[in-house]
């Protein structure tokens, strides 16, 4: 420029996929002159939505992409965009959803039905999970999924992190993932979170009797105007929900099964007792 000021500095790129997608969705969005309601309409997504989408918060829904494509005139490319920016958190595009929203959350509630839960999962517990569930993975693959998992702990780590109540049926604790030595380094692992004032864990006996519910699942609370989630998973693929009536359910069903389980206290005691079993 003849004055020696130098021209707008390009932005970087987002960091991560679901700021990269949202980038896109607000720039097309803007040169087309819709409002975010109107850009969320064609598949009955509000403004809030879009907002989050726009905003990074959130990974956008398959059905919001193919919305997108639709009420922008952009025949699946909004579509395969939200697939690559889901890849480029290195989760697999159905759980990317989640990953946002975990990350947001104040408080984590989750049942655990046969194995431990991901965010109490060691390391060795996890690459013993994998291998046997990813036969055919490499090595490298496989470690890049452990690795992956365990950066899911740094929630942990920011200044306000969630609240997490773990309720944990004996089944998991039971079931051997990998060695007997692997098992004792698990138990002890989950003893030591339950005595931190950010984890509540309680243990569901098998004397309990038939639970409430027999499935694994979460739910997921906010201090914003965010709804309550439900995240749970099926064969090759996670959903979340935030139907009120879906989510109140689930809460119901989470009381009961909190109402069956062991107290903290006697969770943690009845912890001691299998990992001394583990390592015999």
């Amino acid at each position: 420029m003849s004055d020696g000021q130098k021209g707008p500095v390009e932005p970087l790129q987002p960091m991560t996929g679901a700021a990269f997608f949202g980038n896109e969705v607000r720039e097309w969005r803007l040169a087309r002159g819709l409002s975010q309601r109107e850009v969320g309409a064609p598949k009955q997504y509000g403004q809030q939505y879009v907002a989050k989408v726009e905003a990074g918060e959130r990974m956008a829904s398959p059905e919001f992409a193919e919305g997108c494509d639709e009420v922008f005139g952009t025949p699946k490319a909004f579509t395969r965009l939200r697939d690559r920016c889901a890849e480029r958190g290195g989760y697999p595009d159905w759980f990317e959803p989640y990953i946002q929203l975990e990350r947001k959350a104040t408080t984590i509630l989750n049942f655990s039905n046969s194995l431990v839960t991901g965010l109490l999962q060691t390391k060795p517990y996890a690459h013993a999970i994998f291998q046997k569930g990813c036969p055919t993975d490499t090595p490298e693959e496989t470690s890049r999924k452990v690795e992956r998992r365990l950066k899911r702990r740094q929630i942990l780590e920011k200044e306000n992190p969630p609240l997490i109540w773990v309720i944990l049926d004996e089944a998991a604790l039971r079931r051997m993932i990998g060695t007997p030595a692997i098992m004792a380094a698990q138990v002890a692992h989950l003893i030591q979170e339950a005595e931190s004032p950010r984890f509540t864990i309680q243990v569901l006996p098998l004397d309990s009797g038939a639970p409430s519910w027999s499935l694994a699942f979460t739910l997921l609370r906010f201090d914003d105007e965010e709804p309550d989630m439900l995240y749970q998973e099926t064969l090759g693929a996670g959903h979340v929900t935030d139907s009120r009536t879906v989510v109140a359910d689930a809460g119901v069903l989470y009381d009961r099964l909190r109402a069956d389980a062991l107290s903290p206290e006697a969770s943690v005691a009845y912890l001691r007792k299998v990992m001394e079993e583990w390592t015999r």
